[in-house]
């Protein structure tokens, strides 16, 4: 049985193309938390959206994590199901003032971003946008991203939420909300009080593709290398300079130039990526995230890059290196292959809206990576969101209205099966 609506009835639209307006961007190199006051701004919103729907325990807490619960409408025992979506937007790509625009009735043409002629969003670079003909496509203006990762998320869990308190007559058990930030960083449930979340099963709505579920993530490490040279005033450094700069530079180099990268890498397949440099002659510090979906081949990555590391600073002598290694987050597949039930009702939530399902592994993670580790299996659920971080990010706004009803079946089935 599907869910029937009134398409008037979504509001999702309307709440994406007000959040996306607030820039919520997080920053790596902050101390803080969360690492960017302004991701409150878009946390204050929420809470005040939130409790005017009339959800009484709305709460914003001090790390800026937003938490609601949609009361149970069923007498019977049902497990507390978290929806979960991040208010931050990525540092690779300013968030600042965007200016979505919607494109109604999407035919396969190019869509010209107007602040800038040359950031086309081209159907043959793009090739989901083949399934989107006839829909309606929202973009940023071509400076900013639009903000779609994981705005498009938050606005689906928001409306699914108006939507199942208007319609009493679909069935549910306790629903708890989570808007989190810091998720681009790797650090968006550090903070989290797991107690009062008080959830037992859960799904990230921060996904690409129509019908995407996907189960598995990436393993995730970041290094962080510290090189220590020798600065010298320029005109008298003949036998005494040791440019860390260089030395970061031909590190770099150095790197392997056929595999283990991005651009080199695809389904499976691991890699080390060099993100963020800073530095002045005396010390250069370099950032890398390792990535792979076997635990394993973290380690092995970071000793090849440690050996590059070694080879390179030995050119060098009497320069010097720290090499630290941080743990981000973990292959939820690891958790999730013992509850396999909170993947397969995801599915069939699919299936019962004629959603053909894509059950596939995520070459990158989510907040849900770190919650199944914490306690809350968590598999994530596509929000319609495309190509994130970057100034041609777009979103279906037919896509996101499915992730609302996506929600609204899994809460569904969640209540029949118990």
């Amino acid at each position: 049985m599907s869910i029937q609506l009134n398409p008037q009835e979504f509001q999702v639209t309307e709440y994406f193309l007000e959040y996306v307006q607030i820039d919520t961007q997080s920053d790596p190199y902050s101390t803080s938390f969360p690492s960017t006051e302004k991701q409150k701004d878009l946390a204050k919103l929420l809470l005040k959206q939130l409790l005017a729907l009339g959800i009484k325990d709305a709460h914003l807490d001090e790390h800026g994590y937003v938490f609601a619960t949609i009361p149970a409408n069923t007498d019977k025992k049902v497990p507390t199901i978290c929806f979960c979506a991040h208010m931050d937007t990525s540092p690779d790509c300013s968030g600042l003032n965007v200016k979505p625009i919607i494109h109604k009735n999407y035919q396969g043409e190019d869509i010209i971003l107007p602040d800038d002629a040359k950031q086309i969003i081209k159907e043959s670079e793009h090739p989901d946008l083949a399934k989107q003909h006839g829909n309606d496509i929202i973009t940023a203006s071509g400076t900013t991203l639009l903000g779609a990762d994981n705005k498009a998320g938050v606005a689906a869990i928001m409306d699914a939420a108006q939507l199942l308190l208007k319609h009493p007559e679909i069935k549910h058990g306790d629903i708890r909300i989570l808007f989190t930030p810091d998720e681009e960083v790797g650090r968006g449930v550090e903070k989290l009080d797991m107690k009062k979340l008080a959830a037992d099963f859960g799904y990230t709505v921060d996904g690409e593709t129509l019908g995407s579920i996907e189960n598995e993530t990436f393993s995730a490490d970041e290094v962080i290398i510290q090189i220590q040279g020798i600065s010298v005033h320029p005109g008298f450094a003949k036998g005494k300079m040791l440019n860390a700069l260089k030395v970061a530079g031909k590190l770099l180099d150095s790197l392997p130039k056929d595999r283990l990268s991005p651009e080199t890498t695809s389904e499976r397949e691991g890699f080390i990526h060099p993100v963020a440099i800073q530095g002045t002659i005396e010390e250069a510090t370099l950032h890398f995230i390792i990535r792979d979906f076997n635990d394993d081949k973290l380690k092995d990555y970071e000793a090849e890059l440690k050996a590059i590391t070694e080879t390179v600073v030995a050119e060098y002598p009497g320069c010097t290196y720290e090499f630290i290694v941080r743990e981000q987050y973990r292959n939820m597949k690891n958790v999730l292959k013992d509850f396999p039930m909170v993947t397969e009702i995801g599915i069939e939530a699919l299936e019962r809206l004629d959603i053909k399902p894509i059950l596939r592994s995520i070459r990158g993670g989510t907040d849900g990576s770190r919650l199944s580790f914490m306690g809350l299996p968590c598999p994530n659920i596509f929000a319609g969101e495309h190509a994130f971080h970057g100034k041609q990010e777009w979103v279906s706004v037919q896509d996101m209205q499915k992730a609302v009803l996506t929600i609204m079946m899994i809460s569904k089935i969640w209540e029949e099966r118990s």
